[in-house]
């Protein structure tokens, strides 16, 4: 165990050096967020009925959630380059855990996105975005991002390991930032078609955004807590199972 952990911060020291030489990426992630925030508040956010009280404080959760989608493309990104590059198979010749790998790939995936999404709160604040929430309801908010932000990150590690091009590594981040859309995001479902309202109800993205308005807004979180973790917990456990099943074979 404290081999892998030593190999783990040796490499993640490495991937996160990468990221501090081209502090662009994270700004680059932050980009589109704000820029949807943006767009929706100056722009269409008096156009729409979402029940009251300021758009951006109703906006805010599902542009975390599109931040944390956008940022995992350059996970996948870095860890395509890699293995393209075979320094993923020099390491394999090194008394180096294997798992320790992607792990330091996984860590720095949330370094990286946890700096976007304070960038993105912070605009938000500028726009006009306020919460009352405590201590512990902002501790609740940045666990449900980080369980959310490792879900997505080892779902990123397959094509990261499995695709052959640039353009096929970055294009599977494509429906996880627009899924948002077809949720509680942007608009309340109550307004929504029979068949796309079902969807947005029963999909992982509107509990998540729920729950952590309701933690903003101090409201009872109830049952949607739960469903919320459910869907962060399992996803990230079959994420995590694939990406290592695929990691050895990749490597076998």
């Amino acid at each position: 165990m404290s081999t892998v952990l030593h190999d783990t911060t040796v490499l993640t020291k490495r991937s996160l050096r990468h990221v501090l030489r081209s502090p662009d990426t994270i700004i680059t992630t932050a980009v589109t967020p704000i820029a949807m925030l943006l767009l929706f508040v100056y722009v269409f956010g008096s156009a729409i009925d979402f029940g009251g009280g300021r758009y951006v404080d109703y906006l805010l959760p599902g542009i975390l959630l599109i931040t944390v989608a956008s940022g995992i493309a350059y996970t996948a990104f870095r860890l395509f380059t890699d293995v393209s590059g075979g320094i993923v198979e020099r390491f394999q010749s090194m008394p180096i855990a294997r798992s320790a790998v992607l792990w330091s790939h996984v860590l720095t995936s949330v370094v990286a996105n946890l700096t976007s999404l304070v960038l993105v709160v912070l605009v938000a604040v500028l726009m006009g975005f306020r919460s009352g929430a405590g201590v512990l309801a902002w501790l609740a908010v940045l666990g449900i991002l980080v369980l959310f932000t490792l879900a997505l990150t080892w779902l990123a590690v397959i094509p990261g390991l499995t695709a052959k091009t640039v353009d096929g590594v970055s294009g599977f981040s494509y429906p996880l930032i627009f899924l948002p859309f077809l949720s509680s995001a942007f608009v309340p479902t109550a307004g929504m078609p029979g068949p796309v309202r079902w969807f947005a109800e029963h999909q992982p993205v509107t509990s998540i955004v729920d729950t952590i308005r309701d933690l903003y807004a101090e409201r009872p979180v109830g049952s949607g807590v739960w469903v919320a973790l459910a869907w962060c917990v399992g996803l990230l456990v079959v994420a995590y199972a694939l990406a290592m099943r695929t990691y050895r074979a990749r490597v076998a």
